[in-house]
Parts: C-alpha cells; sequence; structure tokens
C-alpha cells in the first residue's frame, strides 16, 4: 500500500513531497519510501549479494515547479478556465518545468564519484549501473538475496536514501529489485482457442432441429441467428447465436462517427505496447482493405521501435506475446479513425519503466495528440511489490506534461472486474495475486482517461445501435455428450469491464458533481472512506470477450483474422473518438476528463440490460465453433455479470458516463 507519509495531494493528484526548490531551509537526505518491498522481509533474507554483483536501478528527475505544473496542468484543460487550450511546446514546457542542466549534472556527478556508471540520460530519468558495493556507497544500503515463494530475488536491504546534494533534484529511485511475476499485461484475450469466426463462415445444414451446428456459425447482429438444439441454460427459451466479430465499419456506425462525417484527419495517434510486431502495417493494410476501408496512406503510419534495446522476453512474453495487441490497437484505432496518422510506440519491455519510457519519447517530442495504453496492473499485490510511490510520482510528472502540451492519455480500465480474489480465482484474464478489490492501475490515475467496456449488440448487419449493457461475461462449455453445460448456469465469472472506487487517489474536481457519494465515499473493500475517492472508468466502448472485434495479423505466420475482446478494444477505440473529437474543433483537446465531464449528458447511459428490462434470467447466446479436433466446440456466455461492479443510470463503476454518440463528436464542432 502507499505509504500516506511520504506523499503529498495537490489538486487531487498524488507525488512525492520534496524540499522546495525556492529559497528556504537547505536540502536534506531523502529516504525513498517503498524501494524496500515488503516481501524482503528479515526471514526471506539470504544475506548480502556479491559485492562485485552489477544492479542497474533509475533515478527519477524532480524537475522544475512541481506544484506549478499541476496548477498549469489543471488551467489548461479546463472548459471553465481562461486559460483552456493554451497548451505549450515541448521545448516551452522543458524550459519552465523540465529537469535544469543542473539538476542533470548534479545527479550524474554523484553518480560517478559513487562509482556507478551512467547508462542512460533523458530528460526524465537517468539510468545507472554498478556493484553492490557502488549502489551501497550512493544509496545508503546495499542489495540483499531474498528467497520468495521458492525463487531467490535481489532489493534493497532497506529503503533507500539519497543525500542532501542532489535531494532537490531527485523525484524517486526504482528497479533495484528484481521484477516479479506482476509486470504490466495487454488487457485483451482471444475469444476462444479455437478458429474465429466471420459473417463469412458458412452456414449450418441440417434441420433446425438437427442439434447445433458443426461448422462454425454466428450472427451478423443480435438475435439474427436462434441456437436451435443447444441445452437449456440461463432460460428454457431458445438463445441467440452470438455475433460474429466485429468490423471497423459496423462500429463507425454504431457510435455515430459514419453520421458525424469525421476520420481524424488532422490528429495523430499514438500506440503503446511492447516490443514489436514484424508486420504491422502489411497486415494492417491488408485487413482495412478486405473490410471496404483504405490502407494506410504513404506516410501515414510509422513506428519507433528499436529490437537491439529489448530486455525480460521470458517475464514479458516476448513479442510474439505481444503482437496480437499491438494489431487490435493499430487497427482499431485505423478503424475508427481511418485518416488519422498513426504511430506505434514499442516498449523495451513491460516493465514499467520501460512502458513509461516509451510514453515519454511520445510526450517529449510531441509525436501525437491521442496516446492509447491497452495494458495495466493491479496495485496491491500479496506476492509481489506494490505500485511505489516513486512510480507514481514519475508516471504523473509525464501524465501532467502531456496535459500541459495537449495530449490526451487514455488507458484500458482491464478485464477483471473488480480485481478482487473472488474474481482472480475464476477470471481468465486476472492476477491470481490481488490482495483485495481495487481499481487498477495506471488507469485509476487521476491525470489519465480511464476506458472501460461495453456489450454492443447491433440492431442490423452494417452497424446500426441496438443496445449496449456492461462488460460482464459467465462462460459455460458444452458438455461431451452435448446435453448440458460445464459449469451448469450460473456459471462463476470469467470475463469484465475493470472498474472501481481507489483507495490510493482522491477524487479529482472533475468528477465533483457527477459521481455519486455512495461511490467516491466507498471502497472496493466495502470500506467508508473519509473523503471522495477517484472512481474508475471515465468512459466505455465495447470490448465485451462475446462482442469481439475482428483482428488481422501475420507477424512471421500465414495471415489470419480472429475475434479479440477486452478493455485493450475499448481504449484505442476511444483514442479514434478522440482523433476525430479533435478534427471536429480544429484543435487539440489534451487532457481529455474535464471536457468528459462536463459533456457527461451527451454520452449513451449505459445500464444492466438484465435490470433495466427486468430479466428474470441474464442476458445470454451461444457461441459455436464448430468441431475443432473432432469435437463440438460450444461456450454458452451470460452477459453484464460484471462482479460487484454495476451499471446503472447515470455515472457507474462499470461504464463510467458511458459510451460517446453523434451528439458528443459533434459538441466540438460548436462555438
Amino acid at each position: 500500500m502507499v505509504a500516506a507519509a511520504s506523499l503529498a495531494m495537490v489538486s487531487g493528484s498524488l507525488i512525492l513531497a520534496m524540499p522546495s526548490q525556492a529559497s528556504g531551509p537547505a536540502p536534506a537526505a531523502k529516504t525513498i519510501a517503498q524501494s524496500h518491498p515488503d516481501w524482503a522481509t528479515a526471514s526471506a533474507d539470504q544475506g548480502s549479494v556479491a559485492a562485485n554483483t552489477e544492479i542497474t536501478g533509475t533515478v527519477y528527475l524532480a524537475g522544475q515547479d512541481a506544484a506549478g505544473l499541476t496548477k498549469y496542468a489543471t488551467a489548461v484543460s479546463d472548459p471553465s478556465n481562461a486559460s483552456y487550450g493554451e497548451f505549450l511546446s515541448p521545448a516551452a514546457y522543458k524550459a519552465r518545468f523540465g529537469a535544469t542542466k543542473a539538476q542533470v549534472s548534479a545527479v550524474r556527478k554523484w553518480a560517478a564519484d559513487s562509482g556507478l556508471k551512467v547508462v542512460s540520460t533523458s530528460d526524465h530519468a537517468i539510468t545507472v549501473k554498478g556493484t553492490n558495493a557502488a549502489v551501497t556507497k550512493a544509496f545508503g544500503t546495499g542489495i540483499h538475496q531474498y528467497r520468495v515463494s521458492g525463487t531467490l530475488r535481489h532489493a534493497p536491504a532497506r529503503d533507500v536514501v539519497v543525500p542532501a546534494s542532489v535531494s532537490s533534484a531527485i523525484l524517486g529511485v526504482t528497479g533495484f529489485t528484481t521484477p516479479g511475476a506482476n509486470v504490466a499485461k495487454p488487457n485483451s484475450h482471444r475469444v476462444d482457442d479455437t478458429a474465429a469466426r466471420s459473417a463469412a463462415t458458412p452456414a449450418r445444414s441440417g434441420k433446425p432441429d438437427a442439434g447445433l451446428p458443426t461448422t462454425a456459425t454466428c450472427s451478423d447482429y443480435w438475435g439474427q441467428k436462434i441456437a436451435k438444439g443447444a441445452p437449456a441454460g440461463y432460460t428454457t427459451s431458445d438463445v441467440p447465436f452470438d455475433q460474429c466479430s466485429f468490423y471497423p465499419s459496423q462500429l463507425r456506425k454504431a457510435y455515430g462517427i459514419t453520421a458525424s462525417g469525421l476520420t481524424g484527419k488532422g490528429a495523430t495517434i499514438a500506440i503503446v505496447d511492447a516490443y514489436g510486431s514484424s508486420t504491422m502495417l502489411a497486415d494492417a493494410n491488408q485487413y482495412a482493405t478486405a473490410h471496404g476501408d483504405k490502407a494506410f496512406r504513404s506516410g501515414q503510419y510509422s513506428e519507433v521501435v528499436d529490437p537491439s534495446q529489448w530486455t525480460n522476453q521470458d517475464l514479458c512474453g516476448g513479442p510474439e506475446g505481444w503482437a496480437p495487441e499491438e494489431a487490435l490497437d493499430v487497427e482499431m484505432a485505423h478503424g475508427l479513425a481511418p485518416d488519422a496518422k498513426v504511430v506505434y510506440v514499442g516498449a523495451n519491455s513491460c516493465d514499467d519503466n520501460d512502458l513509461l519510457g516509451a510514453i515519454s519519447t511520445i510526450v517529449d517530442n510531441h509525436l501525437a495528440d491521442v496516446v492509447s495504453n491497452s495494458w495495466g496492473e493491479i496495485m496491491h499485490t500479496t506476492d509481489d511489490a506494490d505500485v511505489t510511490s516513486s512510480l507514481i510520482a514519475a508516471y504523473e510528472q509525464v501524465f501532467k506534461q502531456a496535459a500541459v502540451e495537449g495530449i490526451t492519455i487514455g488507458f484500458s480500465a482491464g478485464d477483471c472486474g473488480d480485481s478482487s480474489p473472488l474474481a482472480a480465482a475464476t477470471g481468465v484474464n486476472c492476477q491470481p495475486d490481488t490482495s483485495r478489490a481495487q481499481a487498477n492501475w495506471p488507469d485509476s490515475d487521476p491525470w489519465v482517461t480511464s476506458v472501460g467496456g461495453t456489450a454492443l449488440g447491433l440492431k442490423d448487419k452494417s452497424g446500426s445501435y441496438g443496445f449496449e449493457t456492461d462488460m460482464g461475461t459467465l462462460r459455460s462449455n458444452l458438455s461431451a455428450d452435448g446435453k448440458s453445460w460445464t459449469p451448469a448456469p450460473p456459471a462463476p465469472f470469467y470475463f469484465g469491464g475493470g472498474g472501481g472506487t481507489s483507495e490510493d487517489f482522491a477524487q479529482p474536481a472533475y468528477q465533483r458533481g457527477v459521481v455519486p457519494g455512495s461511490l467516491s465515499h466507498t471502497l472496493m473493500t466495502g470500506a467508508k472512506s473519509r473523503t471522495a475517492q477517484r472512481v474508475t472508468p471515465d468512459v466505455s466502448m465495447n470490448g465485451d470477450l462475446y462482442t469481439s472485434v475482428l483482428v488481422g495479423i501475420s507477424d512471421g505466420a500465414p495471415y489470419s483474422e480472429g475475434g479479440y475482446g477486452g478493455t485493450s478494444v475499448s481504449a484505442p477505440e476511444f483514442a479514434a473518438v478522440q482523433a476525430d473529437a479533435i478534427q471536429a474543433r480544429h484543435h487539440a483537446i489534451g487532457f481529455a476528463n474535464p471536457a468528459i465531464y462536463a459533456r457527461a449528458g451527451l454520452f449513451k447511459d449505459v445500464v444492466d440490460q438484465n435490470a433495466a428490462h427486468h430479466h428474470k434470467a441474464p442476458l445470454s447466446n451461444v457461441a459455436d465453433f464448430g468441431l475443432v479436433n473432432g469435437t463440438l466446440a460450444v461456450r454458452l456466455a451470460a452477459f453484464g455479470e460484471d462482479t460487484s461492479l454495476n451499471a446503472v443510470r447515470g455515472f457507474d463503476n462499470a461504464t463510467g458516463v458511458g459510451s460517446p454518440t453523434l451528439s458528443y463528436l459533434r459538441s466540438f464542432g460548436r462555438r
């Protein structure tokens, strides 16, 4: 848990308390809270690593005028403020708020004098490497080994300390700890391990009562085809086959983009994931043209990727593990904003330092107007280190810089509902060592837009909007004899949009008057909070696993298309919507949340369709993947069952203010 003693609250956001750089008391040595993780206990201590063992760490730079940065970022993001939209260039930001040459020189000199080698220097951080002896000299503590769950890991023996000579220049310190299993992961999942379906899938043969089809079958829109022959599930009446995986033109129509005439022209969307696909541009172009859209124009797509710097591939799943996520993100961004430029920035690993480095590259060079991040993690674990105050401060500094420069940053809200241990026991995209129900990270940070998920039902094949409900899926498999479902309905939680009340961040001003006090004052554990807290998500779009989107990918294999779901779908969808809105406004939007909440009434209020229509059984459908290795692969999915999160009228912790509409897009064209 974030240590309150090491933090200060400024305008609803969390930053490290640090000595003022103005005249006053001389700087003192500073202890970096939480740099010694909770799992590094005395009973697990196996002693110091060898003195000549080389260890790498990252020192984050404080920059200038942290309070002024927060104030300026707030002002330029607030539609009611006279300074709204008065964004700074990266050079102007650096001169006013960035780390000074003197700060950088002081930290580099201190590191060198301690015997550490400076590996790299950026406007935000200095990476150092050295022996355990040098680390001990620089940071006042050595690195020990700890046996945790049978594995040896290293960490500082106690919280590190930076000396008075550089304490005012240092924001935080990370990286001297062996990464655990809970690094950032994509918030997406393939619909099934079997072959995915599309509208071109052959129709079933035989009479309607001849049993379920042995060829993969899906509906062009909600309720089109009825799954005759399926065992009784949540209702004794027949239920529909699930919808074929959506493609972009359907989503553009459903969310009002087609009617708006907007295409994202003039805007740039950045996608951040780990590593990089070897065939992204070719795959995206083949996907677009296969579904009636235009390929990227020359120069419309670019990449910032350096395979020579990739690390932690075994821990992170490697490039092949992230390639489907990259394809999903790029293709959805291009699909919903087909004239926007897209730049893919691949982090060197899924480690927070590398992912933050990728975001920093975008912001420092103003490579985009909107940044989509379809990854995340939980903040509080039972086995691993919690997200530390140093890391929060480092991320927030970049988030505020983005706001000052007029850049929107969005994150997916996760696919594990309330991320409780109960959800993690059966959820397909959950972290098993979650310590309690909680909001996720980084989407819960008050300086980013948290994008949750819905299940979208189409009215017709072209994509006319039918309905949405919250993204919460229960799933059962057809038994071997085809006569029942396993587990028997009601099945346990399987997949659902993330959200909830943060125990770590206070309520930002833009949520006041929109978020009910019953949510902002009640933590996910059920405990009451005296102060109002941040609640996620902010907005939502289609992302349910069984209202999936079609994704095309090869990455060294033959090109194929498959259905994917998750808030990883929702995040690039909304990034594209924001690119469309930028086109309508003829000006950057910047930090989106104040404008979103000011327009809350223009979003589609997504409510639980089961409760709204007083259904006695959950909304459900049948996903038929046909014969796979001689076995009929069929799933029964129930919708709108998102753990303790509930989609109700008005703002809620399952879908936020709701999903975007034509009215939302048109509002940016008004003067």
